[in-house]
């Protein structure tokens, strides 16, 4: 598949015509000069070569555009829960969940969730999502078919959903993300 310069998308990106790209035919692409090629590369794949590691302030980023992103009626809920974002789960929690290897674990739900809470309870302490920058970044790079916005958003609907009074096995049921 030949990849050809689209100047209909501005300077800058690639326009992938017809073949066999995995993620569907005529994507648009952000493509630096030194980076277009013939054939096909993971959006993902387009670093520059002095670009570091995402940092927490970026996981951090894309976590609030997700939540900006989300229907009104969970937008409202979800703009009140903490975000912590960590390289890692804290040794207590991992002990706690019975994990032995930190990159098991990409986000967390620390809180009641709304189905279990009364206007009468006294709030201990503010409900919290937890993201983890390493196993995130980790997952990233082995799957490597998806954008890391993408997984950000992935990993923190799905602990909204825990906020909302979702299981793993309800939530596992309309989330085919896995298969």
């Amino acid at each position: 598949m030949a990849g050809h310069l689209s100047l209909s998308q501005g300077p800058g990106f690639v326009q992938l015509g017809q073949g066999n790209c995995p993620y569907g035919d005529q994507k648009v692409r952000p493509c630096l000069a030194s980076q277009r090629r013939t054939s096909y590369i993971p959006p993902m794949t387009l670093m520059p070569p002095t670009a570091i590691a995402p940092d927490l302030a970026l996981i951090e980023q894309l976590a609030h555009e997700a939540i900006a992103t989300l229907p009104p009626v969970y937008r409202a809920a979800a703009t009140s829960i903490v975000l912590r974002i960590e390289d890692f789960a804290p040794e207590d929690v991992l002990e706690a969940m019975d994990l032995t290897d930190p990159f098991e674990l990409t986000g967390l739900y620390d809180g009641i969730p709304l189905t279990e809470k009364s206007v009468m309870d006294q709030v201990q302490q503010p409900d919290v999502i937890w993201l983890f920058r390493r196993p995130i970044l980790e997952e990233w790079v082995e799957r490597g078919d998806v954008s890391l916005s993408d997984l950000v958003t992935h990993v923190l609907v799905h602990e909204v959903a825990h906020h909302f009074g979702w299981s793993d096995a309800e939530i596992a049921e309309i989330d085919p993300w896995w298969e």
